[in-house]
Parts: C-alpha cells; structure tokens; sequence
C-alpha cells in the first residue's frame, strides 16, 4: 500500500524561499523571524545584528570597496566588511535604525546582488552567471579568430602587394565583426563602469573599458576616415584578442575561486530546500525546511541529507558526518542514536524527531563560524587593499600622462601605450594573494575537521614558539571515571554522588559528566542558583544550604588534611556551607594522540608547557608520561594569564591549546589558540581554531599548513610585485601591444589564484 504524499504549494512558502533578484523583494525579509535566518543577535536588547550574505558580482578588489562604500555611509550600518575573492560580506547593523532591503538596496545601487549566505538562490545566481560568462567567452574567441584572418594578410603582404580598396574592406569586415564583442561581450565590463561614474567611485572596470573604447573609437575612426585626425592604424584585432584573453582568465578565475573558497557553499549545498514530514496518520507532506518545528516526525531516504538535530525513532543506518565533527568514517545509527543536521543518510531510509532546528544546530553553528571566517580580513590582505584602493586612480593618471608625452611625436605610438597602460597594470593579484590563498587553506582544513574562525591566526601559527596545553579534556581524554569516594560519617557515598551529580548537571566539564554518568539515581537536588567558576568548580545555592565542588584551593581546604589520599589522582572535594563532606579520587587517561603529537612538536623545536587547574601531582603525572618539563599545576584562570603574560615578555610567541570554555580568556590573550571541539559549544569557544573532533595529532598539522600557506602568499606577493615593475615600465615606454597587456593582466589574478588552489590538496 502507498503512502500518500501532500506537497505544500509554493504560495505557503516563506519569502525567504521566494526570494527573486530584485532590490524591492529584500522586503520581505524585514521581519525579526525573517532575517534571524541569516543573522545573529549580538547584544541583549535584539538590535544589534550580525548578518552574512552573499554578493554577486564581484570579481576585483575594488569592487569589494564600492559594496563597502556603499554600505557604511549608511545609518544604523556599524561596520560592512566585504571578500572579493569568497563573495561574502558581513554586516553589522541596528535593527531600530535601519532594515535588510535598506542596506541591500544599497548593496544593488552600487551594481551587484545580493543574497541571503543561508539561501541557496545565489548559487542558482552563480552558474547563470558563469553560463553568460562563457557564451560571451564563445563569441570573442570565435570573432577574435575571424578578425585575425582579416588582419593577418595586411600584416603579410609586402608593399605594393594589397590595394588600398583590399585593405578597407579587411578593415570594415573586421569593424563589422567586432560589433559583437563591443556589444555582447564587454557589456559587464561598461555596466561596471557606468555603476563607478555613478556612484562617483572606481574598480577594475573602468580603465578597462577606457581602454576598449579609445582602441574601438580610434579604430572606427581610422575606418570611416584613415586620413583623419587618429590616423590609419586599426586595432581590433588587439581589442578582440585582449577581450578573449580577459574573459578566458575571468571566467577560469571564476571557477577556480568556487574551488578555493567553495568549502562553506560545499557545506551549505548539503541542508534540502524540502522534508519530508509524518503526520500522525502516517501521511507524508514535503514541506519547506524553515517552516520544521521541534517535535516534527521526519522521513530521511538514503541520500539525504538529515535537516535537523534530532534523534532516530525508526530504522538504522550509516551516517557520513566529516564535514560536521571531523569524523572521516561511516558512523552508524540506530534507533535512539542523535543524528546531525547536515549530515548525510548514506544507506536505509530512517524516521527522526527533530529536537534542534535553524540557528540552534551545529551545522548552523559551524555554517556561522565558516561564514565569519569568509569575511574576516588578515593583516597582509588590509595592507594589500589599502594599496589597491588608490592604484586604480594612479592608472588612470599614468596613462593619461603617457598618452599626452608621445601624442607629440607619434599618435599611434600614444594610443598604444595609453591603452596598455590601463590594461596591463592590475592591483587585482595584490588584493587576492592573501585572501585567495587563507580560504584555499581554510576550505582544506575544514574538510580535515579543523575549523577557522580568524584568518589571521594562520600567519601567527608560523611565528609560534611555545604551545602551551590545558590538562583535563585537552591531553586526557573526556572520560573521566571515579575510582573512590571519601565522606563524612554524616552522608554516604550515594548521598554525595547525588548532589555532586546535580550539581554538574548544567556544566560542560570533563569532571562534571563523570558525576552525571556516575550517578545511577533519578533522585537530584533541587538547585536554586548555580555559578561556575572558571578553573576552580561550581558553587550552588539549594534548600539544604551552599554547596562548593571543585578543587583543593576552591573549597578553602588545607591539603595537609588529605595526605591519605593518592597524590598523584585528580581530587574533586564537595562542601556544604564551608564544611567539608566528600572527596572523590578521579581516574583519567591520556589521550592516544597525545604521545605522537607531542613528539611531533618538539620535532618542529617548540617549548611544550602544561598549565592546568589541578593539583601539581596530577599533572606531574600526565608531564612524566608524555616526557614534558615544564608544568604548572593549581593554575587560576588569572594564574593562567598571568604565566602566558610573563612567556610573552621572555619574547615567547604562545599557542594555547584548552577545552575553548574554561581557559576561554588564555585563548583568547594567546598568539594563537586552539579549542578542541568537544570541550565546548562552538559558540562559545574564544578561540582562532577548533578542532572539531578534539584530536591532538592535527596541532602539527596545521602548524605544517599555516606555513605552506604563507609560503604561497609570499609567492602571490612576489609575483604581483615582479608582474607590475616589470609590465608597467614597458607600457609606458610603448612595447606592450594592447593584446599582450590583456594577456598579462588575464595571467597575473590567474596565476595567484592557482597557486592558491594548490592548498586545496
């Protein structure tokens, strides 16, 4: 028997899933319930957003400049930071003073479109683009080779040979035969440049299309009248060849970018548009994935995607889960196993209920961190830009010099050398040597399990010195088991695991699940208010009195008092209202990894430290083991500070390794840091890396690429430089033909974008 199947209509559908091309239809997103698709609140009040988008468009430096431009002049726009190589932006605004279409009206004012990063409509977007891209690469390749057959015979022919009415008729077929490329091709070219005279701004395109309409209008000129004030000469045969070249490296620029910089739409591309939700008299209706709520039955076949966090109640299957948790290997899920939004369904179709959907998932978490690691902006690619941003105008300026010096001697000789310097000197290649190279990297180490969330941290991993290592949760394993508990004549073993049980119940920390799994009972204390105290353990208030559990220092004991105990075990002592109650001997093991990324470290001749909250016998212990000299042990989170501060003024440059939540003021005053993704949510671990599945052996890893990277970007940076000293001498001096300048500036952004693309691998 079938199962009937509803289809909601498209009118059901949220704006957000209809959102067109147009400006006006950003509208419909203006709503709270909206725009929280793709934003993020940032402040108490729900005012203050942080939202990421997609722009089309882009294909230069300077037109990440005009989007800015045209963003942060406006009000309730706090900060506008916009990636010509990813094509992401991100926008802070205040959602009191400004709304979505206002500032994506800007976004479409300035020339290009704008789209949700969450939807997946500018992908559609993209490979419309990149099809007109290629029809228009098509028709100059296919009437750049039939000038060239007009044009080769004038140049081969000696004198004499061709007559003067021969000639004029190569030169009007040639004229005829370029109206396609003027019209058709370069049409992005001069509505870019139309948008700079607009806005009263500039990017690539306008010394471009300078150059192709002086070579089109002398060119025509010296058709219709080769007696005329421009001459005889006639270069459509360079105009032709040069807009080949530039739409042939544009369009291979294209896709190499969606390669470099295409781990987050990888990522994006795998949430449905459409479920498959069961209703309760066992239909089936395909519904959008925004309209999921918690508690909806879902249907996932082999293939799919899983939409939501959320737990099987039906079926078993394998899951592919690598992009998520960093785990390479099928996992397999069986009735009452949590499954991940995002992850794939690789074998039996499998009912879920959905617990977790939109902004609360990890994917989305993960999608947020990829996203503002897209936007954000490294020291060496701000330096880049800010030269970039005044170079265009230099071109400009420098051409018309060079034209206005040889119009005195030879007019043909200032035409050429005019339009080969605006073509030829490009700040394309400065601007993407950086960025292109950072996501290249950033996409690679995501699909290792590593996620980025500061680009900038990948230069500072390769000025590192010493790395410094949390204990607990970082170089010892998660499970941590108890091995014996010590009370008072007042309460019995059970009694204190009860309490110390609920009160770990809220907590994250390695020592507070050992309590929640130890604990056998459904009985639990009623907790009134609760606070964690960053590295020392948690202080509740209840109905029978205040409650301390944590470490030695923290409960105010005296450590004489438990010399019975065994030194060198992690001790974790409960109190009520300062007297003491219990004592419970931890067991942990260390990490497998550990040993081998320890070694690997000191390989590369770095300083190791363990700094930790516990006991130093406790960490002496872990130390022996791992062969590690210097350690710290009953470390406040100040202490902690305190040590990294003294490192740094002993010219150490520090990378902290911790859980990403205790140790979150450490990471965040290091060099450079690293948070083991198990250790805490993602959103809140302060940190430049996390390492999604918590495994030590990727630490020299990624170490080993930060430095492959900048050994890329110091390549992009040279040859942007060398492209440019050498190019624009010989422009200026008139030995650049307008083809070769084309080809030149075409090969210059191709270049760096390739040898970035090596990262990838």
């Amino acid at each position: 028997m079938s199962i009937p199947i509803k289809v909601i209509p498209k009118q059901n559908l949220s704006p957000k899933s209809s959102l067109s091309l147009e400006a006006s239809d950003w509208k419909a997103l203006d709503t709270i319930d909206e725009w929280s698709h793709f934003s993020q609140n940032t402040d108490k009040d729900h005012t203050r957003w942080e939202s990421h988008i997609v722009i089309e468009g882009m294909h230069c430096a300077a037109c990440a400049f005009k989007v800015e431009n045209a963003l942060k002049p406006l009000s309730g726009v706090i900060e506008a930071t916009v990636n010509a190589t990813s094509g992401h932006a991100k926008i802070i605004w205040q959602s009191n003073l400004i709304k979505p279409s206002q500032w994506a009206s800007g976004i479409y004012k300035a020339g290009y479109q704008a789209f949700p990063a969450s939807d997946l409509l500018h992908q559609d977007e993209r490979k419309k683009n990149q099809r007109q891209a290629l029809w228009r690469l098509l028709v100059a390749g296919f009437c750049m080779m039939q000038v060239m057959m007009f044009s080769v015979p004038t140049y081969m022919a000696i004198p004499g040979e061709m007559t003067s009415n021969m000639k004029g008729l190569m030169e009007w077929a040639s004229w005829v035969i370029t109206l396609p490329v003027i019209l058709f091709s370069c049409g992005p070219f001069f509505k870019s440049a139309l948008n700079d005279l607009r806005t009263k701004q500039i990017s690539m395109d306008m010394p471009v299309s300078l150059g192709i309409l002086i070579m089109f209008i002398v060119s025509t000129a010296a058709t219709f009248d080769p007696y005329g004030l421009l001459g005889k000469e006639v270069y459509f045969d360079s105009l032709t060849m040069f807009v080949f070249f530039l739409l042939t490296g544009r369009w291979i620029e294209l896709k190499m970018r969606d390669k470099t910089a295409g781990a987050l739409d990888v990522l994006m591309r795998r949430m449905p548009r459409m479920v498959n939700r069961v209703n309760p008299d066992g239909s089936i209706e395909k519904i959008p994935v925004t309209l999921l709520q918690i508690g909806d039955t879902l249907e996932v076949k082999a293939g799919e995607a899983f939409p939501a966090d959320g737990e099987i109640i039906l079926g078993s299957t394998n899951a592919d889960e690598a992009l998520l948790t960093g785990e390479s290997a099928a996992v397999r899920k069986s009735i009452h196993a949590q499954v991940i939004a995002g992850s794939f369904n690789l074998t039996n179709p499998v009912h879920m209920r959905v617990e977790l959907v939109g902004q609360e998932t990890r994917y989305a978490k993960i999608v947020h961190l990829m996203e503002k690691a897209s936007t954000d902006k490294p020291r060496l690619a701000l330096m880049a830009d800010r030269i970039a941003k005044h170079f265009l105008w230099i071109v400009i300026l420098l051409a018309l010099s060079v034209g206005i010096y040889f119009w005195q001697f030879d007019h043909a000789k200032a035409i050429v050398a005019a339009v080969a310097v605006l073509i030829v000197t490009c700040p394309c290649a400065l601007s993407l040597a950086t960025p292109a190279a950072m996501l290249s990297m950033s996409g690679f180490l995501a699909r290792q399990g590593i996620l980025v969330q500061k680009m900038q941290a990948l230069e500072a991993l390769t000025q590192i010195n010493t790395v410094v290592f949390d204990k607990t949760g970082t170089l010892t394993n998660d499970q941590i088991f108890i091995e014996k508990i010590f009370t008072n004549k007042k309460i019995t073993q059970k009694e204190a695991l009860v309490i110390a049980a609920s009160i770990s119940t809220s907590s994250l920390h390695p020592v507070s699940k050992a309590f929640i799994n130890a604990s056998d009972t459904d009985l639990s204390l009623k907790i009134e208010k609760l606070e964690e105290v960053s590295g020392g353990g948690l202080l509740a208030k209840t109905s029978l009195g205040v409650f301390k559990l944590g470490s030695l220092t923290f409960c105010g004991l005296n450590g004489n008092e438990f010399d019975h105990l065994k030194e060198e075990q992690l001790q974790v002592h409960l109190m009520q209202d300062d007297y003491w109650i219990a004592s419970f001997m931890m067991t942990e093991s260390i990490k497998e990894d550990a040993f081998q990324s320890i070694a690997a470290l000191k390989g590369q001749h770095l300083n190791i430290e363990i700094l930790s909250g516990d006991k130093l016998s406790s960490v002496k212990r872990v130390a022996d083991q791992l062969t590690i000299q210097n350690i710290k042990g009953q470390c406040s989170p100040e202490d902690k500070l305190r040590h990294i501060q003294w490192l740094q003024s002993q010219q150490s440059k520090v990378l902290m390794v911790g859980d990403g939540l205790n140790d979150g003021p450490v990471l965040a005053f290091a060099h450079a840091s690293i948070a083991l993704g198990q250790g805490a949510p993602l959103s809140q671990a302060q940190s430049d890396f996390i390492i999604l599945k918590g495994e030590l052996r990727l630490i020299p890893k990624l170490i080993e690429e930060a430095k492959r990277t900048m050994k890329i970007i110091k390549q992009n940076l040279l040859w942007a430089a060398l492209y440019n000293l050498i190019c624009i001498p010989l422009a200026v001096m008139g030995f650049l033909p307008a083809w070769l300048a084309g080809l030149g500036m075409a090969l210059s952004s191709l270049f760096v974008i390739l040898n970035a693309a090596r990262l990838a691998f």
